[in-house]
């Protein structure tokens, strides 16, 4: 889709730095068709660097139009790491990468005072949450006193220091990966900092079809450190994240779909397999998050299917399976599907 010629009297001024992050001055923006148009090449660019994960791009643009994170959860090279890298590149946002590790501290991440013998003062240096999209390697490689660091940043968008709470850039995202709980050398992240993620993406070992495009990629000279050669190119930025997320506040959620998703996660809490069930959060962040995909597939209102194909993504981590329910081999989507099936859909 082309964009139309600019209105002289309202145009996109360039991009200026703000801490080193790009942001734009203007309230000039494109029409909500043109940034879903944007957004939705998004996925056919992510794609030049890695082959399916077609759920987990949508779950990182859904994320970004609800100001919301992401946890992906998937064992070793499956290529999460590249998928954010790539995510980030195609929407031309500023990014940073920290690997959590057993010793890692928590001003590795926020920041810390440092002492400046020039001004005989302590200054603050700002950590790498300090950018647009920040890749959280193996978060639940690190101790929970780590793991809490980015609790404040994630929920409040902002780090305090000696009291005083400095702003993150906007937009921010925290786009986390996790191995397997039962890996060795992990941390299972606390309920609280799960709740601070509106979804979680499982991300199952590529079918044989797509490993095979995958190898020949590799075979042809692919290399992930190197997007550009791949031809990733940014198609959308922050002037089209704006009008997204403006044109997102506006779709129409009708009384009878509110109440399917308070059902729904109602019957959660009801389950005789689940000992947690989603809290009025979670139905909060359903709400989020069906608004958005319902925007993105072209609607401007939310159907019970919206709701439907994002209800296992809001909720997986949400809720906790009962011990004995886990000895029968019950698993968590397992019983959300059964949840699904159970509720009453609205006509």
């Amino acid at each position: 889709m082309t964009r139309a010629e600019p209105d002289p009297r309202q145009t996109i001024e360039e991009p200026r730095e703000v801490d080193g992050v790009s942001a734009f001055t203007s309230e000039g923006l494109p029409s909500a068709d043109e940034a879903r148009a944007a957004l939705t090449a998004l996925r056919q660019e992510v794609g030049k660097a890695v082959v399916g994960q077609d759920e987990t791009v949508t779950a990182l643009v859904v994320a970004l139009l609800c100001r919301g994170h992401v946890l992906m959860e998937g064992v070793p090279g499956v290529a999460k790491t590249l998928l954010v890298r790539a995510v980030s590149a195609a929407l031309s946002l500023d990014h940073k990468r920290v690997q959590f590790t057993p010793d890692l501290m928590p001003g590795d991440v926020t920041g810390s005072l440092v002492y400046d013998q020039h001004t005989a003062k302590f200054e603050f240096m700002r950590g790498p949450v300090f950018t647009n999209l920040l890749l959280a390697d193996e978060i639940n490689r690190t101790p929970p006193k780590t793991q809490a660091s980015l609790l404040e940043a994630m929920e409040e968008r902002q780090v305090t220091v000696e009291g005083d709470p400095v702003a993150l850039p906007e937009p921010f995202m925290v786009a986390a990966t996790q191995n397997p709980v039962e890996y060795e050398g992990t941390y299972p992240l606390p309920e609280a900092q799960l709740d601070r993620f509106l979804l979680k993406v499982t991300i199952p070992l590529p079918e044989r079809t797509a490993e095979v495009e995958m190898l020949g990629r590799h075979a042809a000279g692919f290399d992930p450190a190197d997007l550009a050669a791949a031809g990733v190119a940014p198609v959308a930025g922050t002037a089209e994240l704006r009008a997204a997320r403006s044109a997102v506040e506006g779709v129409r959620v009708a009384p009878e779909v509110l109440g399917y998703i308070v059902d729904l996660c109602r019957a959660t809490r009801q389950s005789p397999s689940l000992q947690l069930g989603a809290s009025p959060r979670g139905a909060t962040a359903l709400l989020r998050t069906s608004r958005a995909w319902a925007w993105l597939t072209g609607r401007d209102y939310v159907t019970p299917d919206d709701v439907k194909a994002l209800a296992k993504g809001t909720l997986r981590h949400r809720v906790s399976l009962r011990p004995e329910a886990e000895l029968e081999g019950a698993t968590t989507d397992g019983i959300l599907d059964g949840v699904l099936a159970s509720v009453p859909v609205p006509r």
